[in-house]
């Protein structure tokens, strides 16, 4: 080690010092010339000898002198290794090049030759400290997440007199900052970071079950359809067996075939035969050339129970499209309907079993999950403002669905100006309010959300369903639409007919408040009956009924309702509460305290009080709440001024941020290899990075800087000559 040494620095500049020089010959100059007008006597030459001492130190302070001295550091020089720890690092992708038939092994396993003192340490330096630091995240468990940039500013922060790192991970953050930021601390300290790179980064051959969108409830006796998604990363286009299991019970299996490095999207349909709650399970079978089982299974809770729905059809004119629409609703168990018809040729008001004399007031209205507003608009003899004004407040505030049917009479015209304006999903062209009828069919088109849409999914699976759909049977009239608005989701256009802003629009969807909007565009769809009967008819419309009013059956008693958003939220996700609450005269409540109690899997109790809806939102109450934990939760909300209260369990999925198989990221580490002037090298190459560790640099030594210019006693040093140069002055000049 260095001895410590002493030494003197000026911080100044040829300026500074040229001009100081000239001060100080001057005053030497004129000190002189008054020593010599005094006949060189004693007193007045050690007077001048002190002017010219002050000068000095004056010029010298300008200079800023400082005494510097080295000194070697407190404490050995360190090496720090920084290793993953996470869960990806269990991924099996890392095979011997000279050895091909050797087991793959996992990147932890890999690694573990490394986590050695002598690997690093180099033979000719027995002062360098070694020190090895895991980490993977700060979250809880730690390893289902990785966190580099966190790992890095905990050896940053926590270890002096470093050399130098080194990095031994897949690159694959997925929490917290970039790396780059605490790289950059490195590299303003002159730290280099070396990365060891240990993954493959090409992906391995595998079949992966990405997801599976189950409801959180079904209906006995109704069928359901679960999509799925089946990802393949073998080289070539694969059949693939699939098994739904309900309580670990083989219930259905089906066959579909991936394409090469590409997805499969589809769905398998369940029919539950009694009430309960039970666990699905969906299984992929192992292919021979596949590395990775851990993703081919994935589960979800549902509850199966009996069903209701409460649906209103408002008509005009007992059209065919209403006649038929109003018998399949009927036939469906589940459903019971209400029809009120605003006949213009009666008397009176249509009559006859299901059938109701007047239009339900808000709060008769509350009770409806769905309502089909047929070819009525507000006119006399048919919907008030008032009237209208209660249906926009039904889907905006009690999550109910409307389903806009306009007809040859144009009625619906005057809704796109009064209260369900905004609910409207299209703009009707005012030169036709009556639609346009034709000689020649027209026909349905999907498009890719229509495609991929649980609402128009008519056959078993795509090409079944697309199928289906180009052989329905057409229609003669369609309504006048120039576009569909913003905000909106088409599911399916004309298949030849267009306007400036593209196909005209037939079947479309909108998000309103919490309810949903569909409108469908032709009354012809009744004549998808022909040759099959109810096959398509009913079970589209069907379809339409549950997905409208599949929120406000989440969780409901006779005067509260609970329903959420999203209905599989993920651990940490944003979930939207909502409930609505009917007080003691059956009205909504417009002010109160309702709150919500999440209980967790761990018993840990969260509660959330709700803030009433705003504007038109009555009988509404809105709040959030952010998961932590993964598995069931319970909710259980309550209204203190009505004493209800309502209750439903939560699936929360995990976040599954560190699943096995994902790619190495060696960019990542790349990037901050070369930030910190560090390199980047693979497993294999080791031996190449301890040549460059060997090669650091001494750190330098410590400095310990005193600014003679600006300390205490030189100032004082010169207030004191000062101080003594005035009174000599004085005393020189009394003699």
């Amino acid at each position: 080690m260095q001895d410590q040494q002493g030494y003197l620095e000026f911080f100044s500049n040829g300026s500074v010092i040229t001009l100081g020089l000239i001060v100080i010959i001057v005053t030497g100059a004129l000190c002189w010339a008054a020593w010599h007008r005094s006949s060189y006597r004693k007193r007045i030459g050690l007077l001048e000898l002190l002017r010219f001492v002050l000068v000095c130190l004056v010029v010298i302070t300008l200079n800023q002198p400082e005494w510097l001295e080295s000194q070697p550091p407190e404490v050995r020089s360190t090496l720090a290794v920084l290793w993953d720890t996470s869960n990806s690092m269990l991924t099996k992708d890392v095979i011997d090049e000279q050895d091909t038939t050797e087991t793959r092994k996992s990147r932890a396993e890999t690694i573990e030759p490394l986590l050695s003192e002598d690997v690093w340490k180099p033979e000719h330096d027995s002062e360098l400290n070694v020190v090895f630091e895991s980490f993977s995240s700060l979250l809880e468990p730690a390893e289902e997440a990785t966190d580099i940039n966190a790992g890095l500013s905990h050896i940053f922060e926590n270890h002096t007199n470093l050399r130098g790192v080194v990095l031994v991970s897949d690159g694959d953050w997925n929490v917290g900052n970039s790396p780059v930021e605490t790289a950059t601390r490195f590299h303003m300290k002159g730290i280099p970071v070396f990365t060891v790179g240990v993954g493959s980064e090409v992906p391995l051959p595998d079949l992966e079950l990405v997801s599976m969108d189950a409801p959180t409830y079904g209906v006995t006796k109704k069928q359901l359809r679960i999509p799925y998604v089946v990802h393949n990363t073998i080289g070539q286009d694969k059949i693939v067996n699939l098994t739904m299991s309900v309580d670990d019970k083989a219930t259905i299996s089906k066959t579909i075939t991936v394409p090469a490095m590409g997805k499969a999207q589809d769905s398998i349909a369940w029919t539950p035969k009694e009430t309960g709650d039970f666990e699905l399970s969906l299984r992929i079978e192992k292919d021979m050339e596949e590395l990775i089982l851990e993703n081919n299974l994935l589960s979800a809770p549902i509850s199966i129970r009996k069903e209701q729905l409460k649906v209103l059809v408002i008509e005009s004119y007992p059209r065919w499209e209403y006649r038929y629409l109003r018998n399949a609703l009927e036939r469906d168990p589940g459903v019971d309907v209400t029809c009120l018809l605003f006949h213009p040729e009666l008397p009176e008001m249509g009559g006859g079993r299901t059938y109701i004399k007047t239009m339900p007031d808000e709060r008769e209205l509350n009770k409806f999950d769905v309502v089909f507003l047929g070819d009525v608009g507000i006119a006399s003899g048919q919907l008030t403002v008032e009237q209208a004004q209660d249906l926009r407040q039904l889907v905006s505030a009690q999550a109910a669905g409307i389903v806009f049917i306009p007809g040859r009479k144009g009625a619906q015209e005057s809704l796109t100006t009064g209260p369900l304006s905004d609910l409207y999903p299209v703009v009707l062209d005012p030169a036709i309010p009556k639609g346009v009828g034709t000689s020649n069919q027209g026909y349905f088109a999907l498009t890719e959300h229509g495609q991929r849409s649980l609402l128009t999914r008519l056959g078993d699976s795509d090409l079944d369903n697309s199928d289906v759909w180009r052989g329905l049977p057409g229609f003669f009239w369609y309504a006048g639409v120039q576009r569909a608005k913003v905000g909106t989701e088409i599911l399916a256009v004309h298949d030849q007919i267009a306007t400036v802003s593209g196909r005209v629009p037939l079947i479309v969807t909108k998000t309103y408040g919490t309810g949903k909007v569909l409108f469908m565009g032709t009354d012809s769809a009744w004549r998808w009956r022909h040759g099959v009967e109810d096959k398509h008819h009913y079970r589209f419309w069907s379809q339409v009924a549950r997905w409208m009013a599949y929120r406000r059956q989440m969780a409901q008693e006779e005067s509260i309702r609970l329903f959420y958003s999203p209905d599989r939220p993920h651990v940490d996700d944003v979930l939207t509460l909502n409930a609505n609450v009917i007080d003691n005269v059956g009205g909504p409540l417009d002010r109160g305290t309702v709150t919500v109690q999440a209980i967790s899997p761990s018993g840990k109790t969260d509660t959330i009080r709700l803030q009433p809806g705003v504007e038109d939102a009555l009988g509404l109450f809105v709040g959030t709440f952010v998961p932590k934990e993964s598995g069931n939760y319970r909710l259980v909300a309550t209204s203190s001024e009505t004493g209800a209260s309502v209750q439903t369990d939560l699936s929360v999925q995990g976040l599954n941020r560190e699943q096995q198989g994902r790619l190495a990221r060696f960019d990542v580490l790349e990037e901050i290899a070369n930030i910190t002037d560090g390199k980047l090298v693979s497993i294999a190459d080791v031996g190449t990075l301890l040549d460059h560790l060997s090669a650091l640099p001494e750190p330098e030594p410590i400095v310990k800087r005193t600014r003679i210019w600006a300390h205490p006693f030189w100032g004082g040093l010169i207030i004191l000559l000062l101080a003594l140069f005035w009174v000599a002055r004085k005393m020189a000049g009394t003699i």
